[in-house]
């Protein structure tokens, strides 16, 4: 099964909301993705069944026929896929220095006491402090 590649095949707005459906279920036909998707937009059940045929094609989805359905399961983690978002983010808009990213994030932000406490306490753990 092919796996996800390069910068460039990173997810669209649509196809990550088709993904974040598929990490939420663990895995669905094409109308079970389409009841997932709920919300005030209404989508074709043909629309559905390309966008999951285009994520299986740039390998973000096995499929497999169960029945005269096809049954879609993501091949990554919605975790990979952060943490490959996120060094691609890093590389190409920060020149590859995860530091930049992180003091944009936290200049950017308002962020509360509590919420620096916590990204401290997750440094303090990650390295064992």
């Amino acid at each position: 099964m092919p796996r996800p590649k390069g910068k460039s095949e990173l997810l669209t707005t649509v196809e990550l909301e088709f993904m974040m459906v598929l990490w939420s279920i663990g895995s669905g036909t094409v109308r079970e993705v389409l009841q997932g998707l709920g919300g005030e937009e209404k989508r074709a059940y043909t629309s559905v069944a390309t966008v999951l045929k285009v994520l299986h094609d740039k390998g973000y989805l096995s499929a497999k026929k169960v029945n005269r359905a096809i049954l879609y399961r993501p091949t990554l983690s919605k975790t990979e896929y952060e943490g490959k978002t996120l060094k691609s983010l890093s590389a190409t808009l920060f020149n590859g220095t995860p530091t930049a990213l992180v003091a944009r994030l936290v200049d950017d932000e308002d962020l509360s006491e509590e919420t620096i406490k916590e990204i401290k306490d997750i440094i303090d753990t990650r390295f064992g402090r």
